[in-house]
Order: structure tokens, then sequence, then C-alpha cells
């Protein structure tokens, strides 16, 4: 497994061990790749991820824009992946009921000393397009953390930091 997915499933697996507000709606996200720059998940909905007419909730997905943008931040190798300054989803379709698998890609558009930019899409097994949506955050500080690692432009190995299984 190349170091950039490994990396990006050890933020993931940390933002569940904070016990916050993914791992109350989304435990069982799953990274499927990841690439400097570039993340795939795919989410099983379940029947806590769905409004009252019982199709995928609008908060769930601006939820996901929110936490796939993240991690494509994360993907280049930052372990704190910023503060939302902007976020913001438009909705093209029901994103489904419980039992129906949602995938979703988000790639890193920009990346500065002080903030992120990241677009996400939202599809059905099919590959019909459900939602997208943009995400900004703030970064300034995020690339001084400790646990941050430096990667290989292909995202293969480490290059600077710990690479940890």
């Amino acid at each position: 497994m190349a170091a950039c997915l490994r990396f990006t499933r050890r933020v993931w697996k940390n933002f569940l061990e904070q016990k916050g507000h993914d791992a109350q709606c989304f435990p069982n996200l799953v990274i499927q790749k990841a690439t400097p720059g570039y993340v795939e998940a795919t989410l099983k909905l379940e029947s806590y991820n769905v409004n009252r007419v019982g199709t995928a909730h609008g908060g769930l997905i601006l939820s996901l824009t929110d936490t796939m943008g993240s991690l494509a931040v994360g993907t280049k190798g930052y372990w704190m992946t910023g503060l939302s300054t902007d976020i913001g989803t438009s909705f093209v379709k029901s994103a489904g009921k419980p039992g129906d698998t949602i995938h979703c890609r988000s790639t890193l558009t920009g990346l500065g000393r002080a903030l992120a930019y990241t677009k996400t899409e939202f599809t059905n097994p099919a590959g019909e397009l459900l939602a997208y949506g943009y995400h900004t955050k703030y970064v300034g500080k995020s690339s001084e953390h400790q646990n941050n690692v430096k990667l290989s432009p292909d995202g293969e190995k480490v290059v600077e930091g710990e690479d940890v299984d």
C-alpha cells in the first residue's frame, strides 16, 4: 500500500478516535484511494444518515464535503487539516436510501501558506452525479505539525517524517 494512502487512513482514524462529529455521522466511511492532492472514499448509507422522507440528508452530504476536503489536505502529508472558512454543496439528485453506497472524490485544487481549496463530487455506483461541493480551509498553522510527513510526488514513499503502518 502506498504511503499516501496509509497516511490518509491514519488521519481518518484519528478523526474517528476523537469521537466527534465524523465518528457520529459516518463512522463507516472507507478511504479507497489516496494520492497527493486526491482522495476517494465510499459510504454505505445507514438509517441515521437519512432525512424524514428516508433519503440521504443534505447535512450529511455537506458534512462529507467538509471531511473529504480535509482528507484531501491530508493527502499532502498534513496531520492537522485546517479550519473551514467557506464551504458549500449543490445537490443534483437524491443520494439514496439506507443500504445504498455513495462514492466520494475530493481534489485539492490549491494549497498555499494560509489557505487550501478543494472540490468534491458525490456519485452513485452507476457513476451518476448526486452532488458536488467546494471547501476552503485555513491551513496556516497546519504545515508545522510534528506528525506531518513529506511524501514523494507520486505518494508511494514518505521522504520525511514517520511512516507508520
